[in-house]
């Protein structure tokens, strides 16, 4: 009498869980078209990479384009820019971080750091201030690079913070080098 029982029990147990599982494979089948609706269209993932030509940028000249909704400034900087921005010490710098896709993590914040090595006189970094998401007025401030008037944060040539509420320096996106003036964000 109980291996009558012990069977029917097991029968009983099976249909439960091939019930549960068919259940289950019908909600996510029936569930996957609205998850797969919220992925990116294809003109959102077009907008992932831009490639910037390089070439026409004058020295001592920024420009802004929009990556990912965001500005992103590509500046040819001058001799003297890139000398002022090397000769800062870590020691004045409030963010030590390179802030840099490009970097190694935890690389410092020194000169080389915020710029593709050999080409030190293109910085590309999103104009983004850090403190509240304002845009920064280039060529301005107390550093001579730029200047989040909103709030008063003051960034040097390299894009470092070194005076204001900011709490980082503004970040480098991923970005790299296809040919000698060409570039490609993203």
């Amino acid at each position: 009498m109980s291996t009558d029982h012990e069977v029917e029990g097991t029968r009983r147990d099976f249909l439960y869980i091939a019930t549960s599982a068919v259940g289950a494979v019908g909600v996510a089948a029936a569930a996957w078209p609205f998850i797969d609706q919220m992925n990116p269209d294809a003109t959102v993932r077009a907008l992932s990479s831009v490639e910037v030509d390089t070439g026409p940028i004058e020295e001592g000249q920024s420009i802004i384009i929009k990556w990912r909704g965001n500005p992103v400034i590509l500046r040819h900087r001058t001799a003297k820019e890139i000398e002022e921005s090397k000769a800062v010490t870590m020691a004045d710098l409030p963010d030590p971080d390179a802030r840099n896709a490009n970097a190694p993590d935890g690389a410092d914040a020194s000169d080389i750091n915020r710029v593709v090595d050999g080409k030190e006189k293109m910085l590309v970094m999103i104009g983004v201030c850090t403190h509240l998401g304002c845009v920064p007025i280039g060529d301005a401030g107390e550093f001579d690079g730029w200047f989040c008037p909103c709030h008063g944060s003051h960034y040097d040539t390299a894009g470092r913070i070194r005076k204001g509420p900011a709490p980082e320096n503004l970040p480098v996106p991923p970005y790299k080098y296809i040919d000698d003036s060409k570039i490609v964000i993203g």
